[in-house]
């Protein structure tokens, strides 16, 4: 495919994250498989000193170029002011990342000058539900694209609890590249894991509610878990050093904990974790169960493709997600571990289905292709 794609992630001002970048490698490396030529364009501050802007575009780049992608990386303002001229001698600029055919929108927040720079241009809504709620109640502000997807099924849809803000939302799956995560075995004694930001999230308002959305909230219910399971489970959480009493709590429940700026701070190391865990479980933020997305994250799907059977949190009614077959989704304390227990009743099964699931569904080239058939026709 005789493209060149700009992807427009927004993954500059976190580069201590592994997990978080491979949300937009997957994507990178689909598109490359595919043919594509591919521009990997960020947005900094125009008034962010210019000796930190070419740190944060080398911390990138060492990020990016054993997947041969460092030399992709451009620059943008992330205002309607332009950056530096002198910005151009630290990586590509915004006058070549706009020669592309088209611009693939993962960071939301971009500037209408810089918008309106590209030929053509699609959103991916890679948080469903949050996006909508925002630009519905004007807390983000998005300039108009030319084709709008979201990992979402039922936005857009009818009885739909998300806003579809007037615009027609096409549903795309999340991506992950097969290739870089081939089925691994899995060690028996080895934990359950998940990887997350224990209070990263924020306050949403909305429908008459106001709740706190982050994964503390969202695992508060299941704090028992450990206590009802055989299977050893494990966070790799993002804590600061004072959060003791947090620690503390965990322990007492039975769960095992790492640092997850120890174990997953590159993608590789992400890469690593995933792959020596038994499988996932995980719960979701509040906003995925109350809106109802019918989501499934970024990060179970590297699970799924490394063979790794995942329990996770329901988030409403699916077409192509399954709730015991490789992919276990639970609604309640008692369902979890009738799940964890379930996949350890017939493990290689569950381990073979887990990656036909993401053969069948996830694949990044497949995924990537149709979103490109869809955006420039």
């Amino acid at each position: 495919m005789s493209l060149t794609v700009c992807l427009f992630p927004n993954a500059i001002g976190y580069t201590e994250g592994g997990g978080y970048l491979w949300e937009y490698l997957n994507w990178a490396l689909g598109l490359r498989a595919l043919g594509c030529e591919l521009v990997w364009l960020e947005a900094v501050s125009p008034n962010t000193p210019l000796h930190e802007i070419g740190d944060m575009v080398t911390a990138l780049q060492s990020r990016l170029e054993r997947y041969g992608l460092s030399q992709c990386v451009a620059l943008c303002s992330r205002s309607n002011k332009p950056l530096p001229k002198n910005t151009g001698k630290i990586c590509r600029d915004l006058d070549a990342a706009s020669e592309a055919d088209l611009l693939l929108n993962l960071g939301y927040v971009i500037a209408p000058t810089v918008l309106r720079r590209f030929r053509r241009s699609v959103l991916v809504d890679v948080d469903p539900g949050l996006p909508q709620v925002w630009m519905s109640t004007g807390g983000l502000n998005v300039p108009p694209h030319d084709v709008y997807f979201t990992t979402g099924e039922t936005v857009g849809q009818p009885g739909s609890l998300i806003p579809d803000c007037g615009l027609r939302w096409l549903f795309t799956p999340p991506a992950v590249f097969l290739p870089a995560w081939p089925p691994t075995p899995a060690r028996s004694e080895a934990p359950f894991t998940t990887v997350a930001h224990w209070y990263g999230g924020e306050w949403v308002e909305f429908g008459g509610e106001s709740y706190a959305n982050n994964k503390r909230e969202g695992f508060q219910p299941f704090l028992p878990l450990p206590q009802h399971v055989r299977q050893p489970l494990e966070l790799a959480l993002c804590l600061a050093t004072d959060d003791d009493d947090v620690r503390v709590t965990l322990h007492q429940q039975g769960w095992r904990l790492r640092e997850a700026h120890t174990v997953a701070a590159t993608p590789w190391d992400y890469q690593h974790y995933i792959q020596d865990s038994r499988g996932e479980f995980t719960c979701v933020k509040p906003s995925c169960v109350r809106l109802q997305n019918a989501w499934i994250g970024d990060r179970t799907i590297c699970y799924l493709a490394s063979g790794k059977p995942a329990v996770v949190q329901h988030t409403g009614p699916s077409r192509c997600l399954p709730d015991a077959q490789g992919l276990f989704r639970f609604r309640n304390l008692e369902e979890a571990a009738r799940s964890l227990a379930a996949v350890e009743a017939d493990y290689d099964g569950h381990s073979r289905r887990a990656r036909a699931l993401a053969e069948e569904y996830f694949d990044a080239t497949k995924v990537a292709s149709r979103v490109l058939e869809r955006a420039v026709a």
